[in-house]
Protein backbone atom coordinates (compact mmCIF):
# COMPACT_ATOMS: atom_id res chain seq x y z
CA UNK A 1 0.00 0.00 0.00
CA UNK A 2 1.37 3.20 -1.24
CA UNK A 3 -0.41 5.60 1.03
CA UNK A 4 0.00 4.96 4.56
CA UNK A 5 -1.62 8.47 5.84
CA UNK A 6 -4.89 9.78 4.29
CA UNK A 7 -5.60 13.42 5.17
CA UNK A 8 -9.20 13.92 4.84
CA UNK A 9 -10.89 17.75 4.37
CA UNK A 10 -13.74 17.77 6.40
CA UNK A 11 -16.44 20.21 4.97
CA UNK A 12 -18.33 19.34 2.55
CA UNK A 13 -15.63 15.88 1.87
CA UNK A 14 -16.91 14.21 4.62
CA UNK A 15 -18.98 16.40 6.39
CA UNK A 16 -22.32 17.79 4.62
CA UNK A 17 -21.41 22.07 5.39
CA UNK A 18 -24.48 22.72 3.58
CA UNK A 19 -27.03 21.24 5.99
CA UNK A 20 -24.48 22.26 9.02
CA UNK A 21 -24.96 25.74 7.68
CA UNK A 22 -29.31 26.05 6.72
CA UNK A 23 -29.35 24.35 10.44
CA UNK A 24 -27.49 27.14 12.17
CA UNK A 25 -29.06 29.72 10.36
CA UNK A 26 -32.26 28.61 10.99
CA UNK A 27 -32.00 28.55 14.50
CA UNK A 28 -29.96 31.54 14.91
CA UNK A 29 -32.33 33.53 13.01
CA UNK A 30 -35.28 32.03 15.21
CA UNK A 31 -33.01 32.83 18.33
CA UNK A 32 -33.19 36.65 17.61
CA UNK A 33 -37.11 36.50 16.60
CA UNK A 34 -36.68 36.14 12.96
CA UNK A 35 -38.10 32.37 12.30
CA UNK A 36 -38.19 33.32 8.50
CA UNK A 37 -34.37 34.92 8.17
CA UNK A 38 -32.65 31.94 6.70
CA UNK A 39 -35.17 31.63 4.37
CA UNK A 40 -35.03 35.19 3.23
CA UNK A 41 -31.19 35.62 3.91
CA UNK A 42 -29.28 32.18 3.09
CA UNK A 43 -28.19 33.06 -0.29
CA UNK A 44 -27.26 36.43 0.42
CA UNK A 45 -25.26 35.14 3.67
CA UNK A 46 -23.66 32.83 1.04
CA UNK A 47 -22.71 34.51 -1.18
CA UNK A 48 -20.53 37.03 1.19
CA UNK A 49 -19.40 33.97 3.24
CA UNK A 50 -17.65 32.23 0.19
CA UNK A 51 -16.04 35.90 -0.56
CA UNK A 52 -14.82 36.15 2.56
CA UNK A 53 -13.28 32.55 2.73
CA UNK A 54 -11.55 33.02 -0.20
CA UNK A 55 -9.86 35.97 0.92
CA UNK A 56 -9.03 34.50 4.17
CA UNK A 57 -7.29 31.94 1.57
CA UNK A 58 -5.43 35.04 -0.08
CA UNK A 59 -4.35 36.15 3.54
CA UNK A 60 -6.61 39.02 2.92
CA UNK A 61 -8.29 38.69 5.89
CA UNK A 62 -8.29 37.03 9.58
CA UNK A 63 -10.12 34.11 11.05
CA UNK A 64 -11.15 36.16 13.46
CA UNK A 65 -12.16 39.31 11.67
CA UNK A 66 -14.21 36.54 8.89
CA UNK A 67 -16.47 35.60 11.63
CA UNK A 68 -18.22 38.57 12.50
CA UNK A 69 -17.71 40.50 9.45
CA UNK A 70 -19.89 38.02 7.28
CA UNK A 71 -22.88 39.01 9.47
CA UNK A 72 -21.89 42.28 9.54
CA UNK A 73 -22.16 42.59 5.74
CA UNK A 74 -25.16 40.90 5.51
CA UNK A 75 -27.29 43.15 7.92
CA UNK A 76 -25.86 46.36 6.29
CA UNK A 77 -26.84 44.75 3.08
CA UNK A 78 -30.77 44.24 4.32
CA UNK A 79 -30.82 46.92 6.74
CA UNK A 80 -30.98 44.69 10.00
CA UNK A 81 -30.68 45.85 13.53
CA UNK A 82 -29.02 43.14 15.00
CA UNK A 83 -25.74 42.51 16.15
CA UNK A 84 -23.20 41.26 14.41
CA UNK A 85 -20.92 40.04 17.27
CA UNK A 86 -23.98 38.28 19.47
CA UNK A 87 -25.22 36.98 16.15
CA UNK A 88 -22.46 35.49 14.79
CA UNK A 89 -21.43 33.58 18.68
CA UNK A 90 -24.96 32.25 18.46
CA UNK A 91 -24.42 30.88 14.88
CA UNK A 92 -21.63 29.05 15.61
CA UNK A 93 -22.90 27.44 18.76
CA UNK A 94 -26.05 26.16 16.28
CA UNK A 95 -23.18 25.07 13.95
CA UNK A 96 -21.37 23.04 16.34
CA UNK A 97 -24.46 21.18 16.18
CA UNK A 98 -24.17 20.26 12.52
CA UNK A 99 -23.19 16.90 12.43
CA UNK A 100 -24.61 15.35 9.45
CA UNK A 101 -22.27 13.56 7.13
CA UNK A 102 -21.80 13.13 3.25
CA UNK A 103 -22.89 9.53 1.86
CA UNK A 104 -20.41 7.29 2.40
CA UNK A 105 -18.48 8.81 4.89
CA UNK A 106 -18.59 6.13 7.66
CA UNK A 107 -18.18 3.31 4.83
CA UNK A 108 -15.11 4.69 3.61
CA UNK A 109 -13.59 5.10 6.76
CA UNK A 110 -14.13 2.13 7.76
CA UNK A 111 -12.73 0.37 4.39
CA UNK A 112 -9.80 2.56 4.98
CA UNK A 113 -9.08 1.60 8.79
CA UNK A 114 -5.54 -0.03 7.58
CA UNK A 115 -4.21 3.29 7.00
CA UNK A 116 -4.06 6.20 9.75
CA UNK A 117 -7.07 9.03 9.02
CA UNK A 118 -6.61 12.32 9.87
CA UNK A 119 -8.69 15.42 9.57
CA UNK A 120 -6.87 18.58 8.20
CA UNK A 121 -9.57 21.60 7.93
CA UNK A 122 -9.94 25.30 7.71
CA UNK A 123 -12.44 26.09 10.43
CA UNK A 124 -13.04 27.58 14.04
CA UNK A 125 -11.59 24.86 16.58
CA UNK A 126 -14.43 24.85 18.81
CA UNK A 127 -17.15 24.31 15.94
CA UNK A 128 -15.17 21.85 14.36
CA UNK A 129 -14.05 19.88 17.34
CA UNK A 130 -18.07 20.15 18.53
CA UNK A 131 -18.94 18.40 15.00
CA UNK A 132 -16.46 15.76 14.90
CA UNK A 133 -17.09 14.91 18.36
CA UNK A 134 -20.91 14.70 17.90
CA UNK A 135 -20.72 12.61 14.74
CA UNK A 136 -20.41 8.78 14.42
CA UNK A 137 -16.67 9.45 13.28
CA UNK A 138 -15.55 10.73 16.24
CA UNK A 139 -13.21 7.77 16.98
CA UNK A 140 -11.91 7.46 13.65
CA UNK A 141 -9.19 10.15 13.51
CA UNK A 142 -5.65 9.70 14.86
CA UNK A 143 -5.45 13.98 14.79
CA UNK A 144 -7.53 16.75 13.53
CA UNK A 145 -5.55 19.59 12.28
CA UNK A 146 -7.97 22.54 12.40
CA UNK A 147 -6.39 26.10 10.63
CA UNK A 148 -7.46 28.12 13.86
CA UNK A 149 -5.22 26.25 15.90
CA UNK A 150 -2.42 25.25 13.44
CA UNK A 151 -2.08 29.21 13.14
CA UNK A 152 -2.23 28.36 9.00
CA UNK A 153 -5.06 27.37 6.74
CA UNK A 154 -4.97 25.72 3.69
CA UNK A 155 -3.50 25.93 1.03
CA UNK A 156 -0.33 27.17 3.04
CA UNK A 157 2.32 24.97 3.45
CA UNK A 158 2.32 25.82 7.45
CA UNK A 159 -0.90 23.71 8.17
CA UNK A 160 0.74 21.03 6.43
CA UNK A 161 4.23 21.38 8.88
CA UNK A 162 2.10 21.74 11.35
CA UNK A 163 -0.17 18.20 10.41
CA UNK A 164 3.05 16.31 9.58
CA UNK A 165 4.71 17.29 13.10
CA UNK A 166 1.82 16.51 14.83
CA UNK A 167 1.37 13.27 12.97
CA UNK A 168 5.38 12.44 13.05
CA UNK A 169 5.21 11.86 9.26
CA UNK A 170 8.44 12.51 7.05
CA UNK A 171 7.36 10.54 3.76
CA UNK A 172 5.23 12.87 1.47
CA UNK A 173 5.64 9.74 -1.19
CA UNK A 174 3.46 8.00 1.63
CA UNK A 175 0.56 10.98 2.27
CA UNK A 176 -2.84 11.27 0.36
CA UNK A 177 -4.80 14.41 0.51
CA UNK A 178 -8.34 13.76 -0.23
CA UNK A 179 -10.77 17.17 -0.52
CA UNK A 180 -13.56 19.12 -2.59
CA UNK A 181 -11.54 22.50 -2.92
CA UNK A 182 -9.09 23.14 -5.88
CA UNK A 183 -7.95 26.53 -4.04
CA UNK A 184 -7.43 24.91 -0.89
CA UNK A 185 -7.00 21.21 -0.31
CA UNK A 186 -5.75 20.47 -4.10
CA UNK A 187 -3.27 23.49 -4.68
CA UNK A 188 -2.11 23.24 -0.76
CA UNK A 189 -1.55 19.33 -1.62
CA UNK A 190 0.13 20.20 -4.56
CA UNK A 191 2.31 22.88 -3.30
CA UNK A 192 3.51 21.02 -0.31
CA UNK A 193 4.29 17.97 -2.78
CA UNK A 194 2.17 15.23 -1.47
CA UNK A 195 -0.46 13.52 -3.57
CA UNK A 196 -3.93 15.08 -4.04
CA UNK A 197 -7.49 13.51 -4.24
CA UNK A 198 -10.30 15.53 -5.77
CA UNK A 199 -13.77 15.02 -4.25
CA UNK A 200 -15.83 16.38 -7.33
CA UNK A 201 -19.09 14.58 -6.82
CA UNK A 202 -21.20 17.43 -8.89
CA UNK A 203 -19.08 17.13 -11.58
CA UNK A 204 -17.62 20.76 -11.38
CA UNK A 205 -15.09 21.93 -14.24
CA UNK A 206 -11.66 21.55 -13.57
CA UNK A 207 -8.97 24.44 -13.40
CA UNK A 208 -5.73 23.57 -15.61
CA UNK A 209 -3.75 25.12 -13.33
CA UNK A 210 -4.70 23.48 -10.21
CA UNK A 211 -4.36 19.25 -11.41
CA UNK A 212 -4.97 16.87 -9.06
CA UNK A 213 -3.43 13.26 -8.56
CA UNK A 214 -7.07 11.52 -8.76
CA UNK A 215 -10.46 12.94 -9.48
CA UNK A 216 -13.46 10.79 -7.78
CA UNK A 217 -17.00 11.67 -8.20
CA UNK A 218 -18.35 9.67 -4.89
CA UNK A 219 -16.16 8.47 -1.72
CA UNK A 220 -16.26 4.77 -2.55
CA UNK A 221 -13.92 5.03 -5.13
CA UNK A 222 -10.91 6.00 -3.19
CA UNK A 223 -10.41 2.66 -1.88
CA UNK A 224 -9.45 1.16 -5.24
CA UNK A 225 -7.05 4.26 -5.54
CA UNK A 226 -5.88 3.68 -2.17
CA UNK A 227 -5.98 -0.38 -2.83
CA UNK A 228 -4.28 0.42 -6.62
CA UNK A 229 -1.89 2.39 -5.48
Amino acid sequence: MKYECILFDADDTLFDYGMAESHALIHAFAHFGLPTGAQEYAASYQEINHGLWKELEQGQITAAALRVERFNRLFAAHQLSLKPDEFSEAYLRFLGEGTFLIQGAVEICGELAGCRLAIITNGFKHVQQARIKGSPLSEVFEEIIISEEAGYQKPETGIFDYAFAKLKLSDRRKVLIVGDSLTSDIRGGNNYGIDTCWFNPLGKPGDPEILPTYEIGSLDELVEIVNRA
